[in-house]
């Protein structure tokens, strides 16, 4: 079954943090509010922030790389964003946002765009080179999602190093 289009993001022109993730799951696009489920805690969590605070949209904003829910593939999984909304919104979305300080790219998706060619060929290889990005006061994430918690547990540097570094550059960006 087919949903129409629902948009599901944040943003304003005040906002000083962008989390770029890759879509809305299905709770966001039922209930309207980006990260609106279990990934969204574990993110908040990474970021050191209260739900009041990531959801201040004069302080945060969520801009997906699609803005609506893509739908389910075969597996149960949710499917790509659409190229075309990224191609056709983000750029002009982006330039509204003039008070970003510090970005957050949550994904291989979120990651590949903003990054171009710095980005590694694996999402393990770009969050790894985490400090290449930190002086542009951005940070390369995993997707929150249960689905990525064996790789957390392979990867026990992230919690050890850059959760500590990103949660200080978004305190102090807040």
């Amino acid at each position: 079954m087919s949903r129409p289009p629902h948009p599901v993001l944040q943003a304003s022109a005040s906002a000083r943090i962008l989390v770029a993730g890759q879509a809305p799951g299905n709770l966001a696009d039922v209930t309207g509010i980006p990260f609106n489920d279990p990934s969204g805690t574990r993110l908040r969590d990474w970021m050191g922030v209260t739900d009041e605070e990531f959801y201040d949209r004069s302080r945060v904003a969520i801009v997906p790389m699609g803005f609506c829910f893509p739908g389910y593939d075969s597996r149960g999984a949710d499917r790509p964003p659409m190229v075309r909304c990224a191609e056709t919104w983000r750029a002009g979305l982006l330039d509204r946002l003039p008070a970003i300080s510090v970005t957050i790219l949550v994904g291989a998706i979120a990651q590949k765009w903003h990054l171009g060619p710095r980005a590694g060929k694996t999402l393990t290889e770009t969050v790894s080179k985490w400090q290449d990005y930190a002086s542009d006061r951005t940070f390369t994430v995993p997707h929150p999602s249960w689905r990525n918690t064996a790789w957390l547990k392979r990867n026990p540097w992230f919690e050890a190093d850059v959760l500590p570094e990103l949660r200080l550059a978004v305190r102090a960006a807040l």
